[in-house]
C-alpha cells in the first residue's frame, strides 16, 4: 500500500498495548487475530476471551467497524519503526481496528456518560481493544452516542477519517468562510469528509481525484473537480488559501507555490517521501514568508466526535461507503484497502 495518512503513521509509532486487553473470565468471542506481520492472509478468525471493562471503560458489543491505513501498517509493519514500538519480530497485541459502532454491553463502576443499551460510536485506536471483534472495551472518553439518523455501518465509517478531516481544516488549516480550499485525494476516506466539512465552513472547494471518482466528489458538494491525470494544480497558476493533502505526492515546494501569500498547506497523508519532507522542511519554509507548511497529527477527542456527530445528524456531512464486508472477510477488505483504490470508507459488518 503506497498511500497512508500521516496521522495514522504517527499513531502507529505512538501505540502502546491497551490495558483493556488484559482479559479475564472464560467468556469468549470471535475476533480477527494476527500473530505475525504479513499480508492479509495472516489474519485468522478465532475465538478469544471476551474483554472485561475496567473502572473507566465501556464494553461495546460491536455491530460495525471500519478499516484505515493504520490497520495496514500494523498488519504489515511496512514502516520498520512500527516493529520497534509494537514488537520487533511479532505484534504484541493481536486485534486490529480503530473505528467502532455498537451497543453498550457493560460499564465500569466509574463510567458516568453511558449505560447498557446505549448506541455508541468512536475511535478506540489508542485507547481500547481492537474493533475487529464481537466485543471491544475502551475508555468512555473515546466514545460518543451514535448519530441518531445513521446505521451502525454508517456511524463506524465516520470517527477517524471525519476527525482527521475536521482537525486538518479547522485547527491546522484555520479555515474561514469564503476561502478557496483545495482537497487533494478527495475521493478517499479522509478526502470525502474533508470536501463536505470544508463546504460546511462556507469555503469554495476544489477537489482533486481520478476521473472515475469525479461525479461522486461533485455529489459531495465540491465547486470544482480536477482530474489529477489531466491537470496538475501545482502548475496551472491558480492559488489557494488552504490546501489539504489527504494523498500528497508533490514536492513540498510545489504546494507552497500554489498558495496565496498567507495561505496554509496541511499534509494529512500521502507518500512517505512527501510526508517526511513536509515534516523536516515545513517549519523552515514557513519562516521565510507568510505562507505556512504544516503536518497534521490528528488525535480523536470526544469533543470532536461530538462535532462530527452534529455534522452527521444535521445532514451537512454523510459517510461515503465504498464496500461492506462481513467480519470473516476482513482479510479481503484489507487486501482491497491495500490496492489504494478505495472510494470513501471500507466497512466491516460484525453483528447481524
Amino acid at each position: 500500500m503506497q498511500v497512508a495518512t500521516f496521522a495514522a503513521m504517527q499513531d502507529v509509532l505512538a501505540y502502546t498495548i491497551p490495558k483493556s486487553q488484559h482479559l479475564i473470565g472464560e467468556m469468549i468471542m470471535k475476533a480477527i487475530v494476527y500473530e505475525k506481520y504479513g499480508q492479509p492472509e495472516v489474519l485468522q478468525l478465532k475465538e478469544v476471551k471476551k474483554p472485561t471493562p475496567r473502572e473507566n471503560e465501556v464494553l461495546v458489543k460491536v455491530h460495525a467497524a471500519s478499516i484505515n491505513a493504520a490497520d495496514w501498517h500494523l498488519l504489515t509493519a511496512d514502516i520498520f519503526l512500527v516493529r520497534l514500538e509494537i514488537g520487533l519480530f511479532k505484534p504484541k497485541f493481536n486485534i486490529l481496528g480503530a473505528d467502532v459502532a455498537g451497543r453498550v454491553e457493560a460499564v465500569g463502576k466509574n463510567v458516568r456518560q453511558f449505560k447498557p443499551g446505549d448506541e455508541v460510536f468512536g475511535d478506540i485506536f489508542l485507547h481500547g481493544s481492537g474493533s475487529l471483534a464481537e466485543y471491544a472495551s475502551a475508555p468512555e472518553s473515546s466514545l460518543a452516542l451514535k448519530p441518531s439518523n445513521l446505521s451502525f455501518e454508517e456511524a463506524a465509517a465516520a470517527p477517524l477519517a471525519g476527525v482527521t478531516a475536521l482537525q486538518g481544516l479547522r485547527d491546522s488549516g484555520q479555515i474561514q468562510p469564503g476561502q478557496k480550499v483545495l482537497i487533494q485525494g478527495a475521493a478517499g476516506g479522509v478526502g470525502t469528509f474533508a470536501v463536505q466539512i470544508a463546504k460546511s465552513f462556507g469555503a469554495e472547494v476544489t477537489a482533486v481525484c481520478s476521473a472515475r471518482n469525479m461525479e461522486m466528489v461533485r455529489s459531495l458538494g465540491a465547486d470544482h473537480v480536477m482530474d489529477y491525470a489531466k491537470e496538475d494544480f501545482t502548475q496551472n497558476g491558480k492559488r489557494y488559501d488552504l490546501i489539504l493533502a489527504a494523498n500528497g505526492y508533490h514536492p513540498i515546494a510545489d504546494y507552497k507555490r500554489s498558495l496565496t501569500p498567507r495561505g496554509i498547506y496541511v499534509m494529512a497523508g500521502g507518500k512517505p517521501a512527501q510526508m517526511f519532507q513536509a515534516l523536516l522542511l515545513g517549519s523552515l519554509m514557513s519562516e521565510k514568508d507568510g505562507r505556512k507548511m504544516k503536518v497534521l497529527s490528528a488525535k480523536t477527542t470526544q469533543q470532536d466526535l461530538l462535532a462530527i456527530k452534529e455534522l452527521l445528524e444535521t445532514g451537512r456531512v454523510k459517510p461515503m461507503i465504498d464496500k461492506r464486508f462481513p467480519l470473516h472477510e476482513t482479510p479481503e477488505a484489507l487486501r482491497y484497502l491495500g490496492t489504494g483504490h478505495a472510494r470513501g470508507k471500507i466497512v466491516i459488518s460484525v453483528a447481524e
